[in-house]
């Protein structure tokens, strides 16, 4: 057998480069998983089971298949929610005829927020928006997969109102994180959504 410094040293060398071609081959193929045009991945969005307004059980699954914009709050909110809800509305307004994308209000105050209040106070906002509520412990669970702030801010009496984040998040058609949608103008905001449908 040879056994020269030659033939010692470039054996190392081969396992090296045999190394290196399979890390790239694992990291190509982590690519592909994410799928052609997918968002870059974010901690941001995970599983979920709640209630939507109509009684029924939903999870992330249910939400796939088109963009969706997803929105924190609570119908007992004075000003900031039902804006919002009125822009996310105007936008999916703005859509090109047959563009499929939706919206989702997830309630940061289940005690007050059931199925019911929360179909009746969805009715005066487009009809692609779906209000979902739970118990504390489910509703606590997508606040933490969304990195979601919610607080409850005591009132006078039993009153209180929820200081809670107000971004609202576009999710691709995987219900994968996209980015912060900003609604200041309903064309361009439109125009993302679009892209990703």
């Amino acid at each position: 057998m040879d056994k020269s410094p030659s033939r010692r040293s470039f054996l190392p060398l081969m396992a090296v480069g045999a190394g290196a071609v399979a890390l790239a081959g694992a990291a190509t193929v982590a690519l592909m998983d994410q799928g052609p045009g997918a968002p870059p991945p974010s901690l941001i969005g995970g599983h979920f089971q709640l209630i939507d307004q109509n009684g029924r059980a939903v999870t992330e699954d249910d939400f796939k298949g088109r963009p969706t914009l997803m929105f924190f709050g609570y119908t007992h909110c004075p000003d900031v929610c039902p804006t919002t809800l009125f822009e996310i509305s105007e936008i999916l307004r703005k859509l090109k005829a047959g563009g499929k994308a939706g919206g989702v209000f997830v309630s940061v105050d289940p005690e007050r927020d059931t199925p019911a209040v929360m179909k009746d106070y969805l009715s005066s906002f487009d009809d692609r928006i779906i209000g979902v509520t739970g118990d504390r412990a489910s509703v606590d669970v997508i606040l933490k997969e969304y990195r979601v702030y919610a607080r409850k801010v005591p009132g006078t009496g039993d009153d209180y109102t929820m200081d809670h984040s107000a971004l609202v998040y576009l999710m691709d058609k995987q219900m994968r994180f996209v980015n912060a949608l900003n609604l200041g103008d309903p064309d361009k905001a439109a125009r993302e959504i679009e892209r990703w449908m």
